[in-house]
């Protein structure tokens, strides 16, 4: 199941462009961000036959693309990012709903959806014969646990944001005040198999998976029901031997490095057919060489796409491979840091005295990238200039029309001059208003070579308009350094940085840019923004042209602010080794990794 995204992760790399160098990318002005110009199907239509016997013993061997370890925390709720999600996988990720083409609910999965918009209410009803990979039943109280989890105020998860609070008594629950969620209802107790949850307002979002209000997976809550929810992601529950509800088992983890994975007998759909399942953490330097090499059959499948503009050139004649791809569920972004999280409060709140507070500032920065270029000449028809932060794969609510942010050099120099930010007593660099010494501290995440060298990039397009930026850490950061760093409620250490998001499959803003979400790690969290993003899902949002209309002004209401800026769109796409059958990465496609068999012993 690669289709079902519940939640909203952090991207564990941004594999950018290609490298060699940058010259003759620095023009002052920009056309407008384009798509990309290279077409793919969702899946491989491979006509051999099937070979039993090397389905039956055969391995299917997956790369994943990273430059750090994956962490190991299985459990969805508390997965901190993108890498332990596509390590753990072939498990399901513990989903609950099926989905069509368009990420709308349909019935047929581990669990059935109604939703009842005069009663306030939507049921959830699991399958008769759904159990866990230890053969023990899927129950009630697992769909319930799910939000305890969640909402619980020691809890380490990085999901919560203040649409859940929409869920009876969960707003008491989070603050402690409650010990459990009066909002939801098991009408046969624990053990039964029918979950009603109780809501303040429907929101159209609901029919959709990925939405902010119905959590899309369930916990083994007898499994670990004796764990502290604040010890829950270290446990070894979670950690060593973890249980999944999808078509395969986990047999092995190397911490950090790969997990390996066989059929589960208690899988309550289509069986598994492949006999084994390898998923390797491969370098982002490396990644290339090992599929030349035909070390591995394909990359973990993954909507946000970890293969880059390089890997396509490198990657896209390879002998005995096709290809495979979509737009890509996510982008990749730059954000600065305005504020602070309010550990008490729970919520977002900006700081005028913040380094990054002037917009002109912002926006001068912003016009001083080359994006554009850069993507025009590296991206290998594969990336384009993000010019707003909702992504084309949501073509309903998507502003085509919208400019962001191309190269305009004389742009930005006039912005930091009518803003008093001036070069002072010969110096290069300019000084704040104030006449202060400004140094703007850029974070980023390690990365491939070709990537940094972009990174690089970026810096001397900053110094071109006098801005003294330098690397935070003076380089490039390990990936959960880099996280962990931004998500500490007042860091001040990076002012600006490059990163990318893995989304939920329904486009509401709450959990990213949310006054109360912990994922708005540069803390905007104006009036107006948190207007909006409510807006997203009130009643009005019930006719699509309002809805429409909502996102629209949201996305024209964020690039004017520049408080986070689209960096690149792409496609997420992979090479799939000729042998292999029934690779189809589209959402519809329910029974992803049950579907897949291999036609040779050996790859093509």
């Amino acid at each position: 199941m690669v289709k079902t995204k519940n939640k909203v992760i952090l991207s564990a790399a941004v594999t950018l462009l290609a490298a060699v160098t940058l010259a003759g990318c620095s023009n002052n002005s920009s056309s407008s961000s384009s798509n990309s110009a290279v077409k793919f199907s969702t899946a491989y239509k491979n006509s051999a036959a099937t070979d039993k016997n090397a389905t039956k013993n055969g391995t299917l061997k997956l790369a994943m693309p990273s430059n750090s370890p994956f962490q190991g925390i299985t459990d969805p709720v508390l997965a901190p990012n993108a890498t332990d999600a596509e390590a753990f996988a072939p498990g399901g990720e513990n989903s609950l709903f099926n989905v069509d083409k368009n990420y709308k609910i349909v019935d047929g999965g581990l669990a059935n959806q109604k939703l009842d918009r005069k009663a306030k209410t939507a049921t959830i009803t699991i399958r008769s014969n759904a159990k866990w990979s230890n053969g023990s039943p899927v129950i009630a109280k697992d769909v319930e646990y799910a939000y305890e989890v969640l909402g619980n105020k020691e809890s380490t998860s990085s999901q919560y944001s203040s649409d859940f609070e929409n869920i009876e008594g969960m707003a008491a629950y989070h603050k402690g005040t409650a010990s459990t969620i009066s909002g939801i209802e098991m009408p046969n107790g624990e053990k039964g198999k029918k979950v009603v949850i109780h809501f303040k307002q429907m929101t159209p979002s609901m029919k959709f998976s990925g939405n902010s209000y119905i959590w899309g997976s369930i916990e083994p809550y007898e499994y670990i029901k004796d764990v502290p929810i604040a010890k829950l992601a270290s446990s070894e529950q979670i950690r060593k031997n973890p249980i999944f509800v999808g078509p395969y088992k986990l047999d092995k983890v190397v911490e950090g490095e790969s997990t390996s994975w066989s059929p589960n007998k208690y899988y309550y759909g289509k069986k598994a057919q492949i006999g084994h399942i390898t998923i390797n953490v491969v370098s982002l330097n490396n990644i290339d060489k090992a599929l030349q090499s035909k070390k591995y059959d394909s990359v973990v499948p993954e909507v946000a796409g970890s293969l880059g503009g390089t890997d396509y050139k490198n990657l896209k004649n390879l002998k005995g491979y096709a290809k495979v791809g979509q737009p890509a569920l996510g982008y990749s972004y730059f954000a600065f840091n305005l504020g602070h999280f309010d550990t008490k409060t729970g919520k977002n709140v900006e700081d005028s005295s913040k380094k990054m507070s002037n917009k002109s500032l912002r926006q001068a920065m912003m016009y001083a990238v080359n994006v554009d270029q850069v993507s025009k000449k590296f991206g290998n028809g594969i990336k384009w200039r993000a010019n707003t932060l909702i992504p084309p794969v949501f073509s309903k609510y998507y502003d085509k029309s919208a400019k962001g942010y191309p190269l305009d050099i004389k742009k930005a120099n006039k912005l930091l001059d009518d803003a008093g930010y001036k070069k002072r007593n010969g110096s290069k660099w300019r000084s704040d208003p104030n006449g202060k010494k400004l140094v703007i501290h850029f974070g980023a995440m390690s990365s491939s070579a070709t990537t940094e060298a972009t990174y690089q990039n970026y810096l001397q397009q900053w110094h071109k308009i006098g801005l003294n930026v330098k690397y935070a850490n003076g380089k490039p950061m390990e990936v959960n350094s880099f996280y962990d760093t931004l998500q500490k409620p007042n860091q001040n250490s990076i002012d600006l940085w490059l990163g990318a998001w893995s989304l939920s499959s329904e486009p509401t803003q709450t959990q990213l840019y949310g006054e109360t979400a912990p994922f708005n790690m540069g803390h905007f969290a104006t009036k107006k923004n948190t207007e909006l993003i409510n807006k997203m899902n009130d009643s009005s949002a019930w006719n699509d042209e309002t809805r429409t209309k909502t996102f629209k002004e949201w996305q024209e209401y964020m690039n004017d602010q520049a408080g986070v800026v689209g960096d690149q769109f792409n496609y997420a796409w992979q090479p799939v080794n000729k042998r292999v059958k029934g690779f189809d990465i589209s959402p519809a496609n329910d029974e992803f990794y049950s579907n897949l068999t291999l036609t040779s012993s050996k790859l093509k």
